[in-house]
């Protein structure tokens, strides 16, 4: 009787999903070689999006093929299944997947078996039951989201430009960004920094009337690059003409209209939401114990705290910080802060512990001390902590485009991505919207439906 190799399940495709396949199918080459071993990975799109790169992207500074990665190609040895994990059942050890084709058909759905399982699904955005934000919000964590907003930021510019509507142009020049994390502060600063640049050529338009409010609901923003530097990001962004909203948060947005905390409204076309994520909520169904925040209870090692053969890492995992302090009333270690950085490297781990628990040989702890942290504030603008180093500036830009630079999977994108920079230092900016490229077969769809009519004479 031919003996059934060995399945590891990887569910999510992103930075931690990516990374584990990848160093998987690197240490196991002859067990996948020798049929020994196989290594299914599960996710809905097939690649993974590098999210430091998406601000650049919607900038206009690299183009959004270049900011993700094929999972097809990098995970060459991998099988690919297209589809959503919808639930795990731990006992009999089966992964039950809504594949493109049965969401497409209605079929029932499939269940995959594994011996091994990793839980990656990463995070969604964290909403709040804010009266008009499902309504006219716009998130931040995709590439379709990121080029989405670049088209529309520019067609507010064209909206302001063709009316004599004092109302509408107000509307159109006023962009509300809601988080100050990297995500709201990158996004932001790349954005403004790029329709400030597109203002040359509108004869109508001066950078000076657009109004850019940045709404934070804690004491500060970029916690990450530490106080000091945080506070010289709010000054450089007020700097700019950037209204800062510290100690505020979003009451409504309903009606276009954004009221904030302190009473103030501002009738707007563009609210950007990007206050947080939170564990993707498949999670719930996976029969694995979470924590308060609906995070995978995991050890130092990556395992799933108390089943057997599930593993877990990233964003969706609340793995101990072995390198913090323990809290002194339960003595329990707080858990890694939901960072790239840890992303990365708890993937490696993880891949390493899986094969050495294989092969019978002990695991090792997750422990990292972070190198520190970089933001990008637009074209030649940024601030960093390396080390306890603190750069701001054109260093500190510099600073941030060789560390990402130097993570990006595979050497495709870091040369394709290195190119576009080069040829961007040499050209000026893009300003063109393709805001037809959301709905491609609008047109076709209006003529098709206009055929049917007599022809007029």
């Amino acid at each position: 009787m031919t003996k059934q190799p060995e399945h590891i399940v990887v569910i999510g495709g992103g930075y931690v999903g990516l990374y584990t396949a990848h160093r998987l199918q690197r240490r196991l080459r002859r067990e996948l070689k020798r049929g020994d071993v196989r290594i299914t990975v599960i996710s809905p799109e097939p690649y993974m999006t590098y999210q430091p790169f998406l601000p650049e992207a919607a900038a206009g500074s690299l183009s959004p093929r270049h900011v993700v990665v094929p999972l097809r190609r990098v995970l060459a040895r991998c099988h690919f299944v297209p589809g959503e994990a919808t639930s795990v059942d731990t006992e009999r050890r089966i992964v039950t997947v809504r594949t493109l084709a049965g969401a497409e058909s209605g079929a029932e759905l499939t269940e995959i078996a594994y011996d091994e399982l990793v839980l990656a699904p990463g995070s969604v955005s964290r909403t709040l039951p804010v009266p008009g934000l499902a309504e006219h919000g716009i998130g931040f964590k995709t590439v379709e989201e990121a080029i989405g907003l670049r088209n529309h930021v520019l067609e507010q510019l064209d909206i302001a430009s063709s009316t004599r509507d004092t109302e509408v142009r107000d509307a159109a020049l006023t962009f509300v960004f809601v988080g100050g994390g990297y995500a709201g502060v990158e996004a932001l600063a790349e954005l403004e920094d790029m329709a400030r640049f597109a203002c040359r050529y509108y004869h109508n338009i001066r950078p000076e009337e657009q109004k850019w409010i940045l709404v934070e609901a804690t004491d500060r923003i970029l916690p990450e690059v530490g106080e000091r530097m945080g506070t010289y990001v709010v000054r450089e962004l007020r700097g700019r003409n950037i209204d800062v909203r510290l100690n505020t948060r979003l009451e409504s947005c309903a009606g276009r209209t954004a009221v904030l905390g302190d009473g103030s409204r501002y009738p707007t076309r563009t609210l950007v939401w990007t206050a947080g994520v939170k564990p993707n909520p498949v999670l719930a169904s996976c029969g694995v114990p979470l924590d308060a925040r609906g995070r995978v209870r995991c050890t130092p090692g990556l395992r799933v705290e108390g089943v057997p053969h599930v593993w877990s890492a990233g964003d969706a995992a609340a793995v101990p910080d072995l390198t913090a302090q323990r809290d002194e009333a339960t003595g329990a270690w707080p858990p890694c802060a939901p960072q790239a950085q840890h992303a990365l490297r708890q993937a490696r781990r993880l891949a390493d512990n899986l094969v050495a628990a294989r092969r019978g040989r002990p695991l090792t702890d997750y422990r990292h001390r972070s190198a520190g942290s970089v933001a990008s504030l637009g074209l030649h603008k940024g601030v960093a902590r390396i080390y306890g180093r603190r750069l701001r500036g054109y260093p500190a830009w510099l600073a941030h485009r060789v560390y990402h630079l130097s993570r990006v999977p595979t050497f495709n994108r870091k040369a394709r991505v290195l190119a576009e920079w080069a040829l961007a230092g040499l050209f000026k900016r893009e300003i063109v919207s393709l805001g037809s490229l959301e709905h491609p077969r609008a047109e076709f769809e209006l003529a098709a439906g206009a055929g049917g009519q007599p022809e007029a004479r």
